[in-house]
């Protein structure tokens, strides 16, 4: 760990006096974890205090932890022994959340040339929600978007929560991990109706798997 970003990770801790944790990062990044309903707040400090004033907010990005260390590819044609696994099955949800959706900032001082992520759990419940950080960094705007688009992430008070990405008839929400791969319609021109039709998909699914066996292991 760099001593630049020791400083930062204490000047975080002193501004913010455990209202926030860290998580495992490379040595040249800090990441650090914030409960839902501190994130408005944890995010004004972030943005204002003195030493911080992380003022540009680079980038918002939803994550599907969907069977996250649990299982690997699903497939019946590879072992589960041999070279290049997929997955550590004794590793835990990262941070030791408990929800499967998450949303992360990417943050910038300017004026101080320092990065810091910010990853948040979205509220359990039958949709992901999370409050919307447009009030503070309006660069959220579509970034929250483009999350609810393709994440179906809730950002509670977003004042323009709509699709930004697919289209306007599109169903479901395609970054997540249960999404189907051929997806569930397809689009055509319809040269007798003289519009744009919709479909169900009739594209036959594939395995996409990639078949790393070795011969020692063909037996497992």
């Amino acid at each position: 760990m760099s001593d630049r970003i020791e400083a930062l990770a204490r000047n975080v801790d002193a501004q913010l006096a455990g209202r926030v944790r860290r998580v495992p990062a490379l040595a040249d990044e800090l990441a650090l974890e914030v409960e839902p309903a501190e994130l408005l707040a944890v995010a004004q400090v972030l943005r204002d205090a003195p030493g911080l004033q992380f003022d540009t907010l680079i980038d918002v990005c939803g994550v599907d932890y969907l069977d996250y260390g649990r299982d690997e590819w699903q497939t019946n044609s590879a072992t589960r022994r041999g070279f290049s696994r997929g997955v550590d099955r004794i590793a835990v949800r990262p941070g030791g959340g408990s929800g499967r959706y998450a949303v992360v900032y990417q943050l910038l001082s300017v004026a101080l040339n320092q990065r810091l992520r910010l990853r948040v759990y979205c509220e359990s419940g039958e949709d992901p929600v999370v409050d919307s950080v447009t009030g503070i960094w309006a660069s959220a705007n579509w970034f929250e978007r483009e999350a609810f688009d393709l994440f179906g992430i809730f950002f509670r008070d977003h004042p323009d929560l709509r699709r930004i990405l697919t289209d306007y008839g599109f169903i479901g929400h395609p970054f997540r991990k249960d999404f189907p791969l051929i997806g569930n319609v397809e689009v055509r021109y319809d040269e007798e109706k003289k519009r744009v039709v919709y479909e169900p998909v009739e594209i036959e699914p594939r395995t996409l798997v990639p078949r790393v066996i070795r011969g020692d292991t063909l037996s497992g």
